[in-house]
């Protein structure tokens, strides 16, 4: 397999820029949760996009963003070191938002990696009509001060408008190599991790204000009941930790029918990635300003790495 080709895509932007969604698209299946809070990321995730002559793992990285706590900062780490020795390095530009400071700094930080190809992703295009789009594309060929756009792909994710071509060019792109997982993986988040994110993502569905920063989701229990019949029985019980007492009523609502709904929403995802019933008991407990606490983070799977 001498013309096979491999490597390392990082995946960064600001939060809320269609990162997750565009790694989910390019993957084919749902690998990453999603909503439209920002900083739903939390972790450096890996998709694995495969081809025929190609596998590009592609890094999905949380939102740069100005830190407020200690997590925060964290997750600012994150992706500074998911940048380090990849082979692509991908923006995510809204089509329907224009470039900003923020943007500006992240292109500064992309200028540092100096053997990365750099790809401008404007994303969500078809929120824009074509005029909006060119007057788009012009802003985000100035926010290369410092180097030149290897490619510049506008593409829409939701309808999957120009993610083939995307891919077509990320595997252009990557040098010769060999494959660095099994050709039918497409993620390396183990079973519990995933759980625990769609645990996390059936929570954020209806939230406001402050609250989907202060949800984590931790896997307290996990067994198989019953391993007869055609699909086995999974027991598992998960807390959901936030930070303060008065969050613990926004999560039950109305006689616990918001938790209710929770688990059955996140169960329903389960059983599919398990290919598995499941029993799924959730359990809130508030872990005060976790999001500031060192001892917490740690607990919680936010170490330093």
């Amino acid at each position: 397999m001498t013309d096979f080709r491999s490597g390392f895509v990082a995946i960064v932007g600001r939060p809320n820029t269609g990162k997750s969604t565009l790694v989910n698209a390019l993957v084919g299946n749902k690998v990453v949760i999603t909503s439209p809070h920002p900083n739903t990321t939390r972790r450096a995730i890996r998709g694995i996009l495969n081809g025929a002559s190609f596998q590009a793992v592609l890094v999905d990285t949380p939102g740069i963003h100005k830190p407020k706590t200690l997590l925060g900062h964290r997750l600012n780490a994150v992706v500074g070191e998911s940048m380090e020795s990849v082979d692509i390095i991908m923006m995510c530009l809204p089509a329907d938002e224009a470039s900003s400071a923020g943007d500006q700094f992240i292109a500064q930080e992309i200028a540092k990696h100096l053997r990365a190809k750099k790809f401008a992703v404007i994303t969500k295009t078809d929120l824009v009509s074509k005029s909006e789009l060119a007057a788009r594309l012009s802003g985000i060929v100035a926010l290369a001060q410092n180097f030149s756009w290897d490619e510049i792909v506008p593409v829409s994710a939701s309808i999957h408008d120009q993610v083939d071509l995307l891919s077509q060019l990320i595997s252009a792109s990557l040098p010769n190599g060999p494959e660095f997982y099994p050709q039918g993986m497409l993620s390396d988040q183990n079973e519990e991790e995933w759980i625990c994110e769609l645990i996390r993502e059936a929570a954020l569905r209806d939230v406001r204000q402050e609250l989907p920063h202060s949800i984590a989701v931790t896997i307290d229990e996990m067994s198989q009941r019953d391993a007869t019949g055609p699909r086995p029985f999974y027991d598992i019980h998960a807390t959901i930790h936030i930070e303060r007492d008065s969050q613990r009523g926004i999560l039950l609502g109305y006689q616990g029918q918001q938790l209710k709904d929770i688990g059955t929403r996140a169960r329903s995802d389960i059983e599919r990635i398990l290919k598995a019933r499941v029993f799924l008991g959730l359990h809130i407990k508030v872990s005060k300003d976790w999001q500031k606490n060192t001892k917490l983070l740690e607990k919680l799977g936010y170490g330093e790495n």
